[in-house]
């Protein structure tokens, strides 16, 4: 699919994604790819689509074959300050400029787009459109998925690894036994009702002692 650019097709095409938008808990990550025309990759596809190993795989072809990439968080304590669709775009911008190589043209995928110094155009659906798209959602699902297995062992009450921050069954009921941790996301629920219902507790706990 060939972009046009000024009248002449884009040469440096940049595929924009993220991951991570929906869970309780962890970081949005978003990561940007200008892929090299001469070093194709086959298999590109929305990651979701992608099984755990063929994103490991896939990750790791596109970090040697990429012309360039980027990758970068919008940490917890951005989503709680701005929000996180916000907070998306603070670390979609971030990857783009973190790029190497600038594009001619961003593609990004969704119907939203941050503020960039480049061409910039949403594309719907476009991880399952655009292989520079597809890439970069798979390098940020590999990553945040790494990430989250990290954040397992740092909290190993909640099992991130399992559900990588995501509303499961099990990451609920965990919730609801423990309460919050530094990397949950308190103004999402159902994080923020079993959170005020922890601080109510302590607050009856300190009560009673003094």
């Amino acid at each position: 699919m060939a972009y046009l650019f000024e009248n002449e097709t884009a040469r440096l095409i940049c595929g924009v994604d993220e991951a991570g938008r929906g869970p309780l808990a962890g970081p949005v990550v978003a990561a940007a790819v200008i892929l090299d025309s001469q070093k194709p990759i086959e298999g590109l596809k929305d990651s979701k689509k992608l099984t755990a190993k063929q994103r490991r795989l896939l990750s790791e072809i596109i970090r040697k074959r990429a012309l360039c990439w980027s990758i970068a968080e919008g940490s917890v304590q951005e989503i709680e300050q701005f929000n996180i669709l916000e907070a998306t775009m603070k670390a979609m911008k971030k990857a783009v400029m973190g790029l190497s190589t600038k594009p001619d043209l961003v593609l990004i995928d969704g119907n939203r787009v941050p503020e960039l110094p480049f061409r910039t155009e949403p594309i719907v659906k476009g991880d399952d459109l655009i292989p520079e798209i597809s890439a970069a959602s798979i390098l940020a699902k590999v990553y945040r998925d790494e990430l989250m297995k990290i954040f397992a062992t740092m909290y190993p009450k909640y099992g991130f690894d399992q559900h990588m921050g995501y509303g499961t069954e099990l990451h609920v009921k965990m919730l609801k036994k423990w309460g919050p941790c530094p990397i949950h996301r308190l103004s999402f629920e159902p994080v923020a009702t079993i959170n005020k219902q922890f601080v109510r507790k302590a607050d009856r706990a300190k009560r009673k002692q003094k």
